[in-house]
């Protein structure tokens, strides 16, 4: 997510939106809080668990995609921005900006194990499971953080040139791969060796920001928050093949591997829907959702999952269904 700190360009004019989305509403379900933002989710397909990171109120739900219930919730995770499952080892890591550490929490007990130096900002997470490490954006330091999961300890910082956006993992390659929005590239780094191994530039982004990887279609998704587009970027020839239109400062991306469809939530509450075919993403759809619907995940049964800050004046979860086009 982008650093509260930072200070974009005035928000692109964007044209009307006509397509609707290809989704229909399965239920709003209420969610405990105040009405503040929200930021990452994660999915543990082992479980059925999704955690969201509800960052104004420093917590992290536990919320049963099977039950459809929401199951406890981890307070004091002071101003958490990214989340993320890690199925094998049962755990789910939390940035706290608030105190510039990552927690590691149990899944199951939601009892914080660890709390670990995350750098100035830490944000978005990529897990290495042959290293059992974890890659921690730090947005502000400029740095990834690499965290060795047995220990939860800090073992390396990686410094990137640039303000950190997303980290991701390929396991194609067996390289983590990083946005450095303020240098509009792309950078990989060797988990082996916790180095920069080279370094892309993304013709036509500007701030890199939201990242997506499908190691089987050897693809990269990129979203450039200032100024509202998506790039698909080859990881075998190391460039950019495509560039579409997005909501204004997108953010959040899922991609559902079933259905090949790529979704992306954007802060202006736009969401676009794309299907992959082949190595190429066609746009089935784009529309306003709701206010600040920037953070989006997909569960096995293809339902996605939408954290909304205010409604009425409430928080809740919109959960929705594809339908074909």
């Amino acid at each position: 997510m982008a650093a509260v700190a930072a200070t974009p360009p005035s928000r692109p004019h964007s044209r009307p939106f006509r397509r609707a989305l290809p989704l229909r509403l399965v239920r709003d379900i209420p969610l405990p809080g105040r009405a503040t933002r929200f930021d990452y989710e994660s999915f543990d397909s082992h479980t059925g668990l999704l955690f969201i990171s509800h960052l104004g109120d420093s917590e992290v739900l536990r919320f049963n995609t099977r039950t459809q219930r929401l199951q406890g919730a981890v307070a004091g995770v002071s101003h958490v921005h990214g989340v993320l499952a890690v199925p094998a080892l049962g755990r789910v890591y939390a940035s706290a900006t608030g105190f510039n550490q990552v927690f590691a929490i149990n899944e199951r007990s939601l009892r914080v194990l660890a709390r670990i130096p995350g750098g100035v900002y830490p944000d978005g997470m990529a897990y290495v499971p042959a290293r059992h490490r974890l890659f921690v954006s730090d947005e502000l330091g400029g740095t990834d953080t690499v965290i060795e999961t047995r220990s939860e300890r800090r073992v390396a910082t990686i410094r990137l040139g640039g303000q950190a956006g997303n980290s991701q993992y390929d396991p194609g390659s067996g390289r983590v791969y990083v946005d450095v929005q303020t240098e509009n590239r792309l950078k990989a780094i060797n988990p082996m060796t916790d180095r920069i191994v080279a370094s892309y530039p993304l013709p036509g982004c500007q701030h890199d920001h939201g990242l997506l990887i499908d190691s089987p279609a050897r693809l990269a998704f990129v979203a450039c928050d200032h100024n509202a587009r998506l790039l698909t970027f080859d990881l075998r020839t190391h460039r950019v093949l495509a560039i579409h239109r997005l909501g204004g400062y997108p953010d959040v991306l899922k991609f559902d591997s079933g259905l090949q469809r790529l979704y992306v939530a954007a802060e202006s509450g736009v969401v676009s829907v794309f299907a992959l075919r082949g190595r190429q993403l066609h746009l089935l759809g784009r529309a306003h959702l709701a206010y600040e619907a920037h953070s989006v995940a997909v569960d096995s049964q293809h339902r996605v999952y939408f954290p909304l800050q205010n409604i009425d004046g409430h928080p809740l979860l919109r959960i929705m269904r594809p339908v074909a086009r």
